[in-house]
């Protein structure tokens, strides 16, 4: 599987620039005015991790293939947005086919760039965004239950979608209610203010890497959702210089990690995700799961066959293989283990699936 996540927020707010410097593209027009995106620009970036070079170095691999995580940079909503004020409903449309909402607010004064409201106010610009995604939503929900005449939803879907526009009339966030339902039946849902939200605070460059007053109101009303503090002029810079340079340019910035780095450990961490490896003279790859995942669908995530025809998951951590020098060697040191399908799998194990013919 690969996450997909797409960045929403106000016009002239730093998406574009932000996108361009985590993609290391020029793909999406980065202009002072507003709605200068209007199709969403979609870039696919590898996934940094250590753990996979140094097993690579130690399997040496013909390929190393790292796991995938894709931005799609969605152009700026305004209030109104969900009847169709500024490019509105389409864009809306745009935040359905993605698994989280990385969700992009201003966090530095400038008296350059343009913007749909006179002053930088972070919390009211997060708010106009929730508001059109609930009021799509509620629209959403009234369609569904009127159509439902005909019986065509189960009674646990229908109980379901009653209650979120109970609670949407009430003015309520979805989020607090859906903690604990069937992962199955939220998917199916398709409602927007359900999606999983990192919420990126775009500051000014001297405000690295700490924030400042607006992030740290963020962080304060937020507090129970993933923030994450970049620069995106900053990043783009970092992702525009030789991988070499980067280190250097980094800590200048006093910057541990950059901002993608950042937002990918939001991301995995929002969605619940981990990572599982494989490793061989022909490649070396890492895999993207659910938490907690057993065994055998972690197989299935490499084929489908594998998970039917499972028989065991030759699995070592990735800590004993670069410690031991790869699979002959934990094998003799007893750090290899055979496990079954019910196996739950841990985040940098590396596994070697054994299935029938």
């Amino acid at each position: 599987m690969s996450l997909k996540c797409g960045i929403v927020g106000l016009p002239n707010v730093g998406k574009s620039t932000l996108f361009n410097a985590l993609t290391a593209s020029k793909k999406a027009q980065a202009e002072n005015f507003p709605f200068c995106t209007i199709e969403p620009n979609v870039g696919i970036v590898e996934v940094p991790d250590e753990r996979l070079d140094k097993i690579n170095e130690i399997s040496k691999s013909i390929k190393k293939i790292n796991a995938t995580i894709t931005f799609v940079d969605i152009a700026g909503l305004v209030k109104g947005a969900s009847k169709g004020e500024g490019l509105g409903n389409k864009f809306l449309s745009h935040i359905r086919e993605v698994d989280a909402i990385v969700h992009l607010t201003r966090c530095f004064d400038s008296e350059k760039i343009q913007n749909v409201n006179s002053t930088v106010d972070p919390i009211r610009d997060i708010e106009i965004i929730e508001t059109e995604i609930s009021l799509a939503d509620l629209e959403s929900l009234q369609k569904r239950l009127e159509k439902n005449k005909k019986k065509i939803l189960t009674k646990e879907e229908l109980v379901f979608l009653e209650e979120c526009l109970k609670i949407i009339n009430m003015g309520e966030k979805l989020s607090t209610y859906s903690k604990d339902l069937d992962e199955k039946l939220l998917k199916k849902s398709g409602l927007l203010s359900l999606k999983p939200k990192i919420i990126v605070c775009n500051v000014d460059e001297k405000s690295l890497p700490l924030g400042n007053k607006y992030s740290k109101i963020c962080e304060e009303r937020f507090n129970d959702e993933n923030i994450v503090i970049v620069c995106a002029d900053i990043e783009d810079q970092i992702m525009n210089l030789k991988p070499g340079d980067r280190k250097d340019f980094m800590l200048e910035a006093g910057l541990k990690n950059t901002g993608l780095d950042n937002l990918i450990k939001a991301g995995y961490a929002t969605l619940g995700l981990s990572t599982f490896f494989t490793s061989g003279p022909k490649e070396t790859r890492a895999w993207t799961i659910k938490k907690n995942s057993k065994a055998q669908d972690a197989a299935g995530v490499i084929h489908t066959d594998f998970k039917k025809k499972f028989i065991r998951a030759e699995t070592v951590s990735h800590k004993d293989f670069i410690q031991y020098k790869g699979f002959n060697e934990c094998k003799n040191a007893g750090k290899l283990r055979l496990e079954g399908k019910d196996y739950l799998v841990n985040d940098g194990d590396i596994m070697l699936f054994r299935v029938g013919s």
